[in-house]
């Protein structure tokens, strides 16, 4: 399963790169990843004019979009734009941090699922 982690690399600087999570097959029940520890996870709504200035993940955490778009923006100026049933994985807790803004003026619903730190 393919998703992106956002990370502070070693100039100090967000950076995208797309991951895969491995699945191994479990017959009837489909492809299923390891297990990965998590504290919780939190429901989020955003209304269609967040904007939220230069910040850092406040954790490593898992976010899947439900509902709406958001526009990811780094350092160096790229942007990606995260839509429904795709998951960002935030890891960039240190650094100059990174944009997040609605995309189209529509709201956004989203689950962010911090986790464990030994995970």
């Amino acid at each position: 399963m393919k998703i992106t982690r956002l990370y502070t690399g070693d100039d100090g600087q967000s950076h995208f790169e797309d991951i895969e999570i491995p699945l191994q097959d479990h017959g009837d029940i489909g492809q299923l990843s390891e297990i990965y520890g998590v504290k919780g996870v939190i429901f989020r709504e955003n209304p269609g004019d967040y904007h939220y200035q230069w910040h850092n993940a406040p954790c490593r955490q898992y976010i899947v979009m439900l509902e709406g778009s958001l526009d990811v923006e780094i350092g160096d100026g790229s942007r990606r734009i995260f839509k429904p049933g795709e998951i960002l994985l935030a890891e960039d807790t240190t650094g100059q941090g990174h944009f997040s803004r609605a995309v189209n003026r529509q709201p956004r619903k989203s689950l962010f699922i911090p986790l464990n730190p030994e995970t």
